[in-house]
């Protein structure tokens, strides 16, 4: 239940409680934790802002619940984190994507040995969608698709795969009226599997299905690949078994974003069974804090154009 909304302009705090039957409504943070009885801080501001709202709740022991990515830096980031810790309170982060009904799928697959053990995979988030249309601000972002996607993409690779032990990446701007990068390609050591990121704002292809994330994963008895309008297909020396998958379709999602949206409903009842009954959610800071160094390493490959030791110094490619 949400009991009370903050935003900096108290109008857009009005309107959007009026909306959802919220009726506290405040412009000062501090007034509203002062006032209200809440057992956790829900926090979606922009980026900039999240280390100052994790601390004002954490200095009230209260759980945060933050948006990716977590920080502008990583030290921000790893600050944030240190802070729930020495106050033992929780850091849980919005990160939805390896929620979505079709990955959920691949990755049942995957444990269940059908394609034996994996060795190389492909994950494609790539479409010419017009993403600054509703959302100018990003144009303005001087670290733009890793940050906002990267995040989740790397995320799914590390739900898939497990931890990057190395890391390459090149980006590119091809977009000439925003300031950060709209093309990125990552290239992952993961134990066994080498994993490929592709991410692009940039790119208008035949099979677009934005938001769709499209998979080829390689194993030693077969592959799975994820395509267009949620299928899956399994191939092994048997043949080729393709499934649909989509998500469920809720009422009040925007249908261009259902995939996503769909998404957060899992997504926040595992946050919800860390609140209620201590059960740790899969995107606690202690795991997206990995995710956030992938980030911010694929940052410095770009930059010194040789391949990283995520959180650790540069190697010669």
């Amino acid at each position: 239940q949400v009991v009370a909304l903050y935003n900096r302009t108290r109008a857009r705090a009005e309107a959007l409680g009026e909306a959802f039957g919220i009726g506290a409504i405040y412009n000062d943070p501090e007034e509203l934790l002062a006032s209200e009885e809440v057992d956790a801080v829900d926090i979606i501001t922009g980026v900039d802002s999240h280390s100052t709202f994790v601390r004002l709740a954490t200095s009230r022991g209260l759980p945060a619940i933050c948006q990716k990515p977590l920080a502008p830096s990583l030290t921000e980031a790893e600050a944030m984190l240190a802070t729930c810790r020495a106050s033992g309170t929780r850091l849980l982060v919005h990160e939805n994507w390896r929620w979505q009904t079709p990955i959920q799928e691949i990755k049942r697959q995957l444990e269940s040995g059908v394609i034996g053990e994996p060795f190389r995979a492909r994950l494609q988030f790539s479409s010419s969608f017009p993403v600054f249309d509703n959302q100018p601000f990003l144009r303005e972002l001087e670290q733009f698709i890793l940050t906002d996607m990267g995040s989740h993409i790397l995320d799914v690779a590390r739900f898939l795969f497990g931890e990057a032990q190395r890391l390459y990446c090149q980006t590119g701007r091809v977009n000439s009226a925003i300031q950060g990068e709209d093309v990125a390609t990552v290239i992952l050591r993961q134990g066994g599997v080498t994993t490929t990121c592709e991410l692009s704002y940039a790119s208008r292809l035949e099979h677009e299905r934005f938001p769709e994330t499209y998979m080829l994963i390689e194993g030693s008895r077969g592959s799975l690949e994820l395509g267009p309008d949620y299928w899956i297909r399994c191939t092994t020396v048997e043949g080729t078994l393709a499934r649909r998958t989509p998500p469920p379709r809720y009422a009040w999602a925007d249908p261009a974003y259902d995939l996503v949206h769909a998404s957060i409903v899992p997504c926040l009842a595992d946050v919800l069974r860390d609140l209620r009954d201590g059960v740790p959610a899969e995107t606690r800071g202690e795991d997206n804090i990995n995710t956030t160094r992938l980030v911010f390493a694929a940052y410095e490959s770009a930059r010194t154009g040789q391949a990283v030791v995520p959180n650790s110094t540069a190697l010669e490619v």
